[in-house]
């Protein structure tokens, strides 16, 4: 069967993925397929740097604002509404530009992983958060490289609380290591042909320098009323996740001074950043391109160059 061909452009936040998207899809009559675990949900726009309608252009973004924060979601969730979207968007012959930097969704994607339906536990799962809130996840984690070294080596740097509570748990409730189930899931061939640009900073403080402007052009456009609101609502546990507004709650609870809570918000999503770095760069098959040494305009060309070699060979 013909691959189909899709295109993904990754990076850290604030790396001006958008814009190049939104530029590569006008030139090839192209749709974005987000891939950001927050843009998801409806209401969280400013936090989550959600493009607005004119940074969009007219162009048709897929998976983007569709989702209610009381609801909870997952990389199985989107890899199956992510595989329509591009199957929708290639049979009118149009370019699937896959867009974001939640790299467990795009790897999922393209790598055409099957999760197994496996179950949670729910007084489980709380009982293992419960520990990391007294503990820390130092302890869970030497846990996980008692029966699965290569997952410890994965989750180790990121120390996500979500990620190796699920590590946790399928071990728990299947008795296979999580590593077992991913080599399983990968057994199946991605109907995918990739392209995978990547866009970052040789100069890491010329990143963090865009994250801080990105930060109090938020505060200006609206970013503490956006949190108080949702604040206001029950959220669900995949959206308690975003960087944005639990970093501002010490200044509603009158804890922080609002200049403390912004610093710290600064701060948190430029570890973000360096953890989706440390995520991305792992993948060899990614073309880089550096903002701090390359105009847009001829990072835009360079890409249009891949991307017509690489329609050329399908």
């Amino acid at each position: 069967m013909k691959k189909i061909p899709v295109v993904a452009v990754v990076g850290p936040t604030a790396s001006g993925k958008t814009a190049l998207s939104v530029e590569l899809a006008k030139v090839f009559d192209g749709e974005i397929v987000s891939a950001d675990s927050m843009q998801i949900y409806k209401s969280m726009d400013i936090a989550t740097a959600k493009p607005t309608e004119e940074e969009r252009q007219g162009i048709e973004h897929h998976l983007m604002d569709f989702l209610d924060p009381t609801e909870s979601f997952s990389v199985a969730a989107y890899c199956e509404l992510a595989r329509r979207a591009i199957e929708d968007i290639a049979s009118r012959s149009k370019l699937p530009i896959i867009t974001g930097g939640t790299g467990l969704y795009v790897d999922s994607l393209l790598s055409n992983i099957h999760f197994s339906e496996i179950s949670g536990d729910e007084q489980l799962r709380k009982s293992l958060f419960d520990r990391i809130e007294r503990e820390g996840v130092t302890p869970l984690l030497d846990e996980i490289r008692s029966f699965d070294p290569a997952s410890y080596e994965r989750l180790k740097e990121g120390k996500n609380p979500k990620r190796i509570v699920r590590c946790i748990e399928v071990y728990t409730l299947t008795g296979k290591t999580q590593t077992h189930l991913n080599a399983e899931a990968l057994s199946v061939d991605t109907p995918y042909q990739a392209l995978k640009i990547g866009l970052k900073s040789c100069d890491r403080q010329f990143l963090y320098d865009r994250i801080n402007r990105r930060v109090d052009e938020m505060m200006h456009h609206g970013l503490i009323e956006e949190a108080q609101a949702f604040f206001d609502q029950n959220i669900g546990a995949t959206a308690s996740m975003a960087i944005g507004y639990k970093e501002l709650k010490p200044y509603f609870d009158n804890e922080k001074t609002l200049e403390e809570c912004i610093e710290n918000l600064k701060q948190q999503t430029r570890r973000y950043a360096k953890r989706q770095l440390t995520w991305f760069l792992r993948d060899k098959d990614i073309f880089w391109f550096d903002i701090d040494q390359m105009r847009f305009e001829e990072i835009l060309g360079r890409s249009i160059t891949l991307i017509k070699e690489h329609l050329h060979e399908e």
